[in-house]
């Protein structure tokens, strides 16, 4: 197992090498140096107010759970495992499931029973697959409407529908019939149905029969995903180049998409070179298309990234 993870991560790397090389080599390097160093701060400082806000979304999908569940907890004190979750996420692209047993873990620590925490992801991990393809569905129509949509787009997008709908079906299932044994013989081959199983066969499903509240937590993930691409739109400002939303937003989705079914930690390589190309694409210069990834990457997985480790290692103890 870690073995193919530093596979992947050496691919990632050698991915996102490739692509400053080809950059460096191809563009004006000075240009970019250029527009690195004459960034306007007030874009870094909207950009970071961006990514707070993404926790603090994150942190009002669990407060609303917990308090439909009669627990009323501060979100301040969410905030830090909010920024430790969305840290681990990126760290170990998996659909928003790798950081669910370290949250369960924090919840335990601030008398947050197993099961209570468990109902409060799994009202959290399929609001964020319906956030996703909601996301997902108006990015592609925003490329189609004004833009391009090309053939490995479609492909990319129809294998991310079907892996989008698949895990949060298989997850309905088993809380469905409950037991193993009554789901399918090849179902149960899969390693991911088991762990699914093991994971939520006990877990209290009240959440998922209130409609409002469901779609309370589809907003706030929503919000995520669009705080995000408004910090790429930002950091294209930032570098002189302004554009709408409508640009920057598909471009940020489908950057993801590609980067958490690449399998690849931290996304390194593969959410970098999809973004970049299809800023180029749209009539960005590969020099601001790149400065505003690196840029981007910058504040959502590297900036958070010493804090998320610091909090991850402090909250395992």
């Amino acid at each position: 197992m870690r073995k193919n993870f530093y596979k992947a991560l050496f691919a990632g790397l050698l991915l996102l090498a490739a692509l400053v090389f080809a950059v460096s080599h191809f563009g004006e390097l000075t240009h970019f140096l250029f527009l690195l160093r004459n960034i306007e701060p007030f874009w870094i400082l909207l950009a970071l107010f961006f990514q707070i806000g993404t926790y603090i979304a994150l942190a009002l999908v669990w407060q609303r759970a917990l308090s439909h569940f009669g627990v009323d907890y501060p979100l301040h004190q969410l905030l830090p495992l909010a920024l430790a979750k969305l840290f681990a996420d990126q760290a170990l692209p998996s659909g928003g499931i790798s950081g669910i047993a370290f949250i369960v873990n924090a919840f335990r620590q601030r008398n947050i029973s197993r099961k209570l925490g468990m109902g409060v992801m799994l009202l959290s991990i399929l609001t964020y697959y319906a956030a996703y393809v909601l996301v997902a569905a108006a990015s592609f129509f925003i490329l189609w409407e004004y833009h391009h949509i090309s053939q490995w787009m479609v492909v990319v997008g129809g294998i991310f529908f079907v892996f989008a709908v698949a895990v949060p079906g298989v997850i309905l299932l088993v809380k469905k019939r409950g037991v193993q044994k009554e789901l399918p013989v090849w179902l149960m081959r899969l390693p991911i149905v088991v762990g699914i199983l093991e994971t939520y066969a006990d877990v209290p499903d009240d959440a998922m029969r209130q409609p409002f509240l469901f779609a309370e937590a589809t907003f706030f993930q929503i919000i995520v995903f669009l705080l995000d691409a408004a910090t790429l739109w930002a950091m294209l400002y930032a570098l002189g180049e302004p554009v709408t939303v409508f640009l920057a937003f598909p471009c940020f989705v489908l950057a993801s998409i590609v980067a958490m079914l690449s399998l690849i930690p931290l996304g390194i390589g593969s959410f970098e070179a999809t973004c970049v190309a299809l800023l180029v694409m749209l009539g960005i210069k590969v020099e601001t298309a790149l400065a505003a990834t690196l840029l981007l990457r910058g504040f959502m997985v590297y900036l958070p990234m010493i804090p998320g480790l610091l909090l991850t290692r402090r909250e395992l103890r």
